[in-house]
Protein backbone atom coordinates (compact mmCIF):
# COMPACT_ATOMS: atom_id res chain seq x y z
CA UNK A 1 0.00 0.00 0.00
CA UNK A 2 1.22 3.42 -0.58
CA UNK A 3 1.17 6.64 1.40
CA UNK A 4 -1.50 8.01 -0.69
CA UNK A 5 -3.88 5.19 -0.62
CA UNK A 6 -3.63 5.75 3.12
CA UNK A 7 -6.60 7.26 4.82
CA UNK A 8 -7.02 10.71 7.38
CA UNK A 9 -6.20 9.46 10.72
CA UNK A 10 -4.56 6.25 9.64
CA UNK A 11 -0.93 5.46 11.19
CA UNK A 12 1.25 3.99 9.58
CA UNK A 13 4.80 3.08 9.29
CA UNK A 14 7.34 3.28 6.39
CA UNK A 15 8.71 0.55 4.25
CA UNK A 16 10.40 1.90 1.42
CA UNK A 17 10.83 5.45 -0.38
CA UNK A 18 11.03 4.96 -4.34
CA UNK A 19 11.47 7.39 -6.76
CA UNK A 20 14.63 8.77 -8.05
CA UNK A 21 17.50 9.63 -6.31
CA UNK A 22 17.34 13.05 -5.21
CA UNK A 23 14.06 12.10 -4.72
CA UNK A 24 14.79 10.12 -2.18
CA UNK A 25 17.15 11.70 -0.92
CA UNK A 26 14.96 14.83 -0.19
CA UNK A 27 12.42 12.42 1.64
CA UNK A 28 14.94 10.69 3.70
CA UNK A 29 16.04 14.13 5.08
CA UNK A 30 12.46 15.29 5.70
CA UNK A 31 12.21 12.43 8.06
CA UNK A 32 10.59 9.98 5.88
CA UNK A 33 13.05 6.47 6.77
CA UNK A 34 12.15 2.97 6.66
CA UNK A 35 10.30 2.31 9.98
CA UNK A 36 9.01 5.58 11.24
CA UNK A 37 5.65 6.32 12.05
CA UNK A 38 3.46 8.72 9.83
CA UNK A 39 0.33 10.31 11.34
CA UNK A 40 -2.07 11.21 8.11
CA UNK A 41 -3.69 13.90 9.41
CA UNK A 42 -5.52 15.68 6.87
CA UNK A 43 -6.32 16.19 2.53
CA UNK A 44 -6.12 19.74 1.48
CA UNK A 45 -9.57 20.97 0.16
CA UNK A 46 -9.23 20.02 -3.73
CA UNK A 47 -7.65 16.78 -2.85
CA UNK A 48 -3.97 17.67 -2.79
CA UNK A 49 -1.41 18.23 -0.85
CA UNK A 50 -1.43 15.78 1.89
CA UNK A 51 -0.64 17.00 5.83
CA UNK A 52 1.03 14.53 7.92
CA UNK A 53 2.67 14.29 11.19
CA UNK A 54 6.03 12.90 11.35
CA UNK A 55 8.33 12.73 14.44
CA UNK A 56 6.58 15.53 16.40
CA UNK A 57 6.80 17.85 13.09
CA UNK A 58 4.19 19.06 10.64
CA UNK A 59 4.82 18.03 6.94
CA UNK A 60 2.73 18.47 3.33
CA UNK A 61 3.88 16.98 0.45
CA UNK A 62 1.95 16.29 -2.87
CA UNK A 63 0.13 13.40 -3.29
CA UNK A 64 2.05 12.00 -6.50
CA UNK A 65 5.59 11.93 -3.96
CA UNK A 66 3.01 10.18 -1.61
CA UNK A 67 2.09 7.32 -4.19
CA UNK A 68 6.38 6.18 -3.70
CA UNK A 69 6.00 6.06 -0.25
CA UNK A 70 5.48 2.28 0.56
CA UNK A 71 4.05 1.95 4.13
CA UNK A 72 1.93 -0.91 6.41
CA UNK A 73 -0.73 0.15 8.96
CA UNK A 74 0.30 0.12 12.57
CA UNK A 75 -2.11 -1.00 15.34
CA UNK A 76 -0.77 2.17 16.81
CA UNK A 77 -3.79 4.34 18.23
CA UNK A 78 -3.42 7.66 16.54
CA UNK A 79 -2.22 10.89 18.80
CA UNK A 80 -5.52 12.87 20.41
CA UNK A 81 -6.44 16.08 17.99
CA UNK A 82 -5.01 17.76 21.35
CA UNK A 83 -1.34 16.66 20.72
CA UNK A 84 -1.20 17.37 17.57
CA UNK A 85 0.29 20.81 16.86
CA UNK A 86 -2.20 23.31 14.90
CA UNK A 87 -4.88 20.39 15.18
CA UNK A 88 -8.74 21.98 15.18
CA UNK A 89 -10.09 20.56 18.54
CA UNK A 90 -14.28 20.76 18.45
CA UNK A 91 -16.41 20.98 21.29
Amino acid sequence: MTLAESRVGDVVAIDAVEGERSFRRRLLELGLVPGTRVTFVGVAPLGDPLQLSVRGCQLSIRRSEALQIRVRVTDELPAPASLIPGAAVSA
